[in-house]
């Protein structure tokens, strides 16, 4: 193999790419990026056994070929190289050499042909998404997810769609995140479960412009933008039906400025971030929030304006809980809707966006 290509895009290219690689596998192939040419463009393909992302840059081809190179080696060196055009050749005892200006390396690659080989997988019908809605759904719901590897499927998010209507549901035992979305063209009814990882690593590739095509079979989800491929496979199980842990109805509904709270809550959460719990009060009256925490460390008083519709309540949850969901709000107010101190709050913007986060409180004892 003998190109020259760009050494500004290749490094983006790399650093797209080794999104899929984990850096924690025993196999050194899976460790690497496999890099081949065809038709005067270098692909590069990173992989392990949940996800592989494909992308491809134009190059120069003189001869071609294909090789896997250490990922996290090939990437600091192509990122250090000038901003200029690099040469990658390769020789057949599998050596690597990359010149650029005045800079020479030669590194050990390993054989292409016994990397892992990934079943093609072709979808008929892909379905177009405006960049800004996926972006916006995943990022209002992907901290939500589970990390308890023993509840796999919490891992991830479910995705359905039915008559247009879009649902990017995550929950982690704690917590439940809905961003929902009507997008015109999206027909088909869809219910499958992302890995929330995945899902991570789309949304960080997204630039919010433009459309995305999604797809998907009976085990994967495909992801295209421009000129790379993600591919996932879909995790197994039963989701749980979230629409059964929604409170219908509710006997406090209070209105209040969302950035308003949420700067409270941070110097509140000052006290207690050494706390196991990480408490915090919220006790509502008339037209005002008291939030207070009471540690060791010492005790923190604040107040919130509010517009307040039925019972007075006192009420405590985790402050970083609280605070991811309320930094996920884009919108300038919010609803917080509340039945008793030990039922889920609902917080929900005041806009027409169409999103809910629903949060466990925590049980108040007395020196809080």
């Amino acid at each position: 193999m003998k190109l020259i290509c760009n050494q500004k895009v290749l490094a983006n290219k790399i650093g797209i790419v080794q999104k899929a690689i984990n850096s924690k596998t025993t196999i050194d192939l899976l460790k690497g990026i496999l890099l081949s040419t065809e038709n005067g463009q270098l692909r590069l393909t990173g992989s392990d056994s949940e996800i592989k992302i494909e992308t491809t840059l134009q190059a120069e081809i003189e001869e071609h070929g294909s090789i896997v190179v250490d990922s996290r080696l090939f990437g600091d060196i192509i990122r250090k190289l000038p901003d200029s055009f690099v040469q990658i050749e390769t020789d057949s005892n599998s050596n690597i050499y990359i010149s650029c200006e005045s800079s020479r390396f030669t590194i050990k690659g390993l054989s292409a042909d016994e990397y892992p080989k990934h079943q093609d997988v072709h979808v008929e019908n892909m379905s177009t998404i405006p960049q800004a809605i996926l972006k916006e759904m995943i990022k209002q719901t992907s901290f939500a997810t589970s990390q308890d590897q023993t509840k796999p499927v919490l891992m991830g998010e479910m995705f359905e769609v039915s008559s247009g209507n879009a649902g990017m549901v995550a929950i982690d035992g704690y917590r439940l995140a809905v961003r929902s979305s009507f997008i015109d063209g999206l027909n088909d009814d869809i219910k499958v479960i992302i890995p929330g990882k995945t899902l991570v690593d789309v949304n960080s590739l997204m630039s919010g412009e433009g459309d995305i095509k999604v797809g998907f079979t009976d085990k994967n989800a495909i992801f295209i933008m421009d000129d790379t491929v993600i591919v996932t496979r879909l995790l197994e199980g039963d989701f749980i039906d979230y629409k059964r842990l929604l409170p219908k109805e509710c006997n406090s509904r209070v209105r209040l400025k969302t950035k308003s709270l949420l700067n409270s809550i941070e110097r509140a959460a000052l006290l207690s971030q050494s706390e196991k719990n990480n408490l915090i009060k919220l006790s509502i009256k008339n037209d005002v929030m008291v939030i207070t925490s009471n540690t060791d460390r010492g005790n923190v008083y604040e107040e919130v304006s509010i517009e307040l519709e039925g019972s007075y309540l006192d009420i405590a949850f985790n402050s970083r809980y609280i605070m991811e969901g309320l930094k996920n709000i884009d919108s300038e107010e919010i609803y917080m809707e509340f039945t008793t101190n030990v039922n889920p709050c609902i917080m929900k913007p005041v806009d027409d966006i169409e999103y809910i986060y629903l949060l466990l409180p925590v049980r108040i004892s007395s020196n809080i």
